[in-house]
């Protein structure tokens, strides 16, 4: 029996499916029958295929070859899969051997060249997961790939030289000359990035006076609570918000690898060498469509900001400039941390754990502000335009922070305010501390719950109970219906934050204030 076998691999949003390549020869008139749900751009492969192979010299047999794609039922699209055909197709002619469990993971040129796709981090880890360990690729690939631990990669520049490294013996119809060979690299020795090695992104030391903003934002980084920021043109929102990511905390091992597979996703044939270490700060332009923010596409649906912005940022400069469903479909992933987008070929799910940064005008003209003097919008203006961040969002938002104008005082101070560096320690320090307490919590806490922004009301009300002196003004707010119980979970998961950003043992009534007084600020 003619038969060949490879190993390829097909995303399905960020979940790798292990592809059985099979190839068949059949003593019929010549054809190439692809089987197993090929989307467009696969089938196209077949011509790319019997170029690459006649520009190599092996020529595929001038018979019925039918190569089956299994799990047949799996919709399979993207150009990763040709070389994995190729190589299942040579094997079947008796060319190769050896091939069943090594992944094939490379877009073939017209003259045998091979070339980089995208998706190569999450498809290699996949592999290495389900037991295959050998990989070949793309020599643009090869860095990328050997992020994996325990990924044995092989790199190539044509696939020529695939076919020499795989010989059967007695294949001597396989041209070995002028070839340069496999490189070879193992998961876990490729150059890694060091958080040093990235871009600092600019500095917190810029930022003049905002005593009460800087406060805020320290308190967003430390407990991966989400922000809004309101105030004049020009009071230093922006400014900011960019300097957020200077003070988050270096990604664990695992929150890099999510991150780099996402950015892997997401460039195109760029690939990717080394593992992302800062969190990633997503700033996209108030025009942008729902499909843009929460990922979209006509067949599986692609990564939007939210993903894109997974374990960092999401940053809505002008919010109430976006769309309204734009702006209410980000409900669902503050909650949930993921978003699953359903098409008719399937649904995909994406994680989405973001800390939402928006920042917005007072009203249209940006005046409103102390007196209202200067502004010339009208009421209904004013209540329209801010209106545009729907209650259900805005009880998401745990800091609502009024930014002020700087004065002349400030802008006159020779010191610049602490550094990025130096707000970094603490938010290191008030992490730590989380971290302490509720790995203490076993099951109760759960072993997802790192940070304050993710306590459930059951522990806050249970092995995190505060005195009920403590949540005096906190029930009253309740009662009087000032806020929601949303907002009062919100509230307790922000009060230990204070507490651990200040040093303190636990919330008390003083904490509590503190975080009544950055929820509600802006509301007033």
């Amino acid at each position: 029996m003619s038969m060949g076998r490879a190993r390829g691999v097909v995303l399905l949003g960020m979940e790798g499916h292990l592809i059985e390549v099979e190839a068949d020869i059949g003593q019929s008139l010549p054809a190439f029958i692809l089987l197993g749900l090929p989307d467009a751009a696969l089938r196209e492969s077949q011509d790319r295929i019997r170029s690459a192979a006649k520009n190599a010299g092996l020529d595929l047999p001038a018979r019925r070859l039918t190569v089956n794609l299994f799990p047949a039922s799996l919709p399979k699209s993207g150009s990763g899969l040709d070389l994995a055909i190729l190589v299942s197709a040579w094997a079947a002619d008796g060319l190769l051997r050896g091939t069943q469990d090594v992944l094939f993971l490379a877009e073939l040129g017209l003259d045998g060249r091979l070339r980089p796709v995208s998706g190569v981090l999450p498809a290699v880890a996949s592999a290495v997961n389900a037991g295959v360990h050998q990989v070949v690729v793309a020599q643009e690939n090869a860095g990328e790939a050997a992020l994996v631990p325990g990924s044995d990669v092989l790199a190539a520049s044509h696939v020529s030289e695939v076919a020499a490294a795989f010989a059967a013996p007695g294949a001597g119809s396989i041209p070995r000359e002028s070839l340069s060979g496999l490189t070879r690299m193992h998961g876990g020795v490729a150059e890694q990035c060091e958080a040093a090695s990235e871009p600092a992104g600019p500095d917190l030391a810029e930022v003049r006076g905002q005593q009460e903003a800087r406060f805020a934002l320290e308190l967003a980084a430390a407990g991966g609570h989400h922000m809004l920021l309101v105030g004049a043109p020009g009071a230093g929102k922006t400014m900011l918000a960019e300097r957020l990511p200077s003070i988050l905390p270096p990604l664990e091992d695992e929150q890099a690898m999510e991150v780099t597979a996402i950015e892997s996703i997401s460039s195109g044939a760029r690939s990717v060498t080394r593992l992302r270490r800062r969190a990633p700060f997503e700033a996209p332009h108030h025009s942008a469509s729902a499909a843009a923010i929460v990922g979209g596409g006509a067949r599986l649906a692609r990564p939007g900001a939210v993903t894109r912005a997974h374990h960092g940022v999401l940053f809505l400069d002008e919010a109430p400039e976006f769309q309204r469903p734009v702006l209410d479909a980000l409900r669902q992933p503050l909650e949930t941390g993921k978003i699953v987008l359903h098409r008719a070929r399937g649904a995909v799910n994406y994680p989405a754990r973001f800390q939402l940064l928006m920042a917005a005008n007072p009203c249209p003209c940006g005046l409103n502000v102390g007196s209202g003097a200067a502004c010339t919008c009208s009421v209904a203006q004013r209540r329209g335009y801010f209106s545009r961040l729907s209650g259900p969002l805005l009880d998401r938002i745990d800091l609502q922070v009024h930014v002020q104008r700087p004065r002349s005082a400030a802008m006159a101070l020779e010191e610049p305010g602490e550094s990025s560096a130096q707000v970094l320690d603490r938010v290191i320090s008030a992490r730590q501390a989380q971290q302490a307490r509720l790995s203490a919590l076993g099951k109760e806490g759960g072993p997802s719950i790192e940070r304050n922004s993710q306590v459930p009301l059951p522990v806050l009300t249970g092995a995190l109970r505060l005195p009920t002196a403590a949540l005096r003004s906190l029930d009253t707010a309740l009662d009087r219906a000032a806020i929601s119980l949303r907002g009062y979970v919100r509230v307790l998961r922000l009060a230990w934050t204070v507490a651990d950003v200040t040093g303190a043992a636990k919330p008390g009534a003083d904490e509590i204030d503190i975080a009544m007084q950055l929820r509600l600020a802006a509301a007033r």
